[in-house]
């Protein structure tokens, strides 16, 4: 932030609003990224996945740890939409169970 001046959160929000560039005001430094904040992982595998990763990686013209990231993404988000639609279902068959059977 700019030491040279001080300024209300209101006042921040309102040369904001306005769309005064409010850059000079930021400080940088202290920016965070929750639970964006990069982790170092080291993985080994087999010759055979790296040069499958390396060949997958040049086809579609991005590097072997973006095509990684982006495969093990994809999986993680594959799983939650699962385990949602699983409880989803369980739910529903918990209170398909409950109801009275008709006679």
């Amino acid at each position: 932030m700019n030491n040279d001046s001080t300024m209300t959160a209101q006042e921040f929000d309102k040369r904001f609003d306005d769309g005064e560039d409010i850059t000079p005001y930021i400080d940088k430094s202290s920016i965070r990224r929750p639970g964006l904040e990069v982790r170092r992982v080291n993985v080994d595998f087999p010759e055979w996945i790296i040069q499958e990763l390396d060949q997958t990686s040049r086809r579609i013209g991005v590097t072997r740890q973006a095509l990684i990231k982006l495969w093990i993404s994809e999986r993680i988000q594959l799983e939650d939409r699962q385990t949602q639609a699983t409880k989803g279902a369980s739910y529903l068959e918990a209170v398909l169970m409950d109801r009275p059977q008709n006679p």
